[in-house]
């Protein structure tokens, strides 16, 4: 059953590192439900303080994943439309990975522009709101993935601390 809720916990680890590059899935959460897993071994001494920090930060990225783009398209005189633009050009970037790792940093500005463009004739102030709503993007982002990156390196920390006892197998 642990080697279970270890391959269990990786797998979310590892799809919490996707989702903070995909809005439908919030990536740190996820991240921390794979940690929590680790943690239901037998193997592993529950640590509430340390899940409970681990989740307040969670919770808290998934919040400032939410405003950050806000602040970032209205510093910058962005609209709602930049802010959906964005979304869709990941979307088009996810779907149609034409330009491979660069199509995710150049379809949602790309989309951010779009909207800003549909919304208003000025184009000046459009490429100015959508570098707004795509530095804000892209602020959210790397921050998901910080915290999920950190959550990854804290479990295979935890499983290589209990190796021998997780995996006694390999131990010869």
């Amino acid at each position: 059953m642990d080697i279970l809720l270890v391959i269990l916990g990786f797998a979310l680890m590892l799809t919490g590192i996707i989702g903070s590059f995909l809005p439908i899935l919030p990536g740190p959460p996820i991240s921390w439900v794979g940690l929590l897993l680790l943690y239901f071994t037998s193997v592993i001494p529950m640590d509430w303080l340390f899940l409970g920090i681990t989740l307040v930060i969670a919770v808290l990225v998934l919040g400032l994943d939410y405003i950050i783009p806000v602040i970032g398209t209205r510093k910058f005189g962005g609209s709602k439309a930049g802010m959906i633009g964005t979304t869709i050009g990941l979307l088009v970037a996810i779907i149609f990975p034409i330009f491979g790792l660069f199509g995710i940093v150049i379809w949602p500005f790309i989309g951010a522009l779009a909207g800003e463009l549909l919304n208003r004739a000025d184009h000046k102030k459009a490429l100015k709101s959508a570098f707004g709503s795509f530095l804000g993007f892209l602020t959210g982002t790397f921050l998901k993935f910080l915290v999920a990156t950190v959550y990854l390196g804290l479990f295979i920390s935890k499983v290589w601390e209990y190796k021998e006892v997780l995996f006694p197998f390999f131990n010869g």
